[in-house]
């Protein structure tokens, strides 16, 4: 997990092959900047280009991140996240041993009947993990 050369990687504590990449940062324009998210398995890849981030949104991803990782003892159901177009979403669980269970779901042409998705997993370390996360998504898109 890390943020390198612009990209932040999220790999799956539980199984190596499972991970998620924010890559491809443009901007700013306004204050949004554009990425591509990119979630893999086995016999799965699957990439979503023209996301949109807030640089400096307190409600972004980065903000959700972090809020989970303030509450590392855990919390009961399930949080969810999504941008505002809902072409990423983002659904966190909390299981005992203090790991945080985050499904990204990538969906592209948003308004198309016949459109696709594409969903992983990743376990991660619901406190430094999770707040080290939070810190790489929040450089990714602030551009800091």
């Amino acid at each position: 997990m890390g943020e390198v050369q612009g990209v932040v990687a999220v790999r799956c504590a539980e199984s190596a092959g499972v991970g998620v990449r924010l890559v491809e940062r443009t901007g700013p324009e306004v204050g949004a900047v554009r990425f591509a998210v990119e979630v893999s398995a086995p016999g799965l890849a699957a990439r979503v280009e023209e996301m949109v981030g807030w640089v400096g949104a307190a409600d972004g991803l980065a903000g959700f991140l972090a809020g989970l990782a303030e509450e590392f003892r855990g919390w009961d159901g399930e949080r969810v996240w999504a941008t505002y177009d809902r072409d990423l979403t983002v659904r966190a669980v909390f299981r005992s041993g203090g790991y945080v269970g985050l499904t990204w779901t990538v969906r592209p042409w948003r308004t198309a009947q016949r459109g696709w998705e594409a969903s992983v997993t990743t376990w991660v370390e619901g406190g430094e993990q999770l707040a080290a996360l939070a810190a790489d998504v929040r450089a990714f898109v602030d551009g800091g």
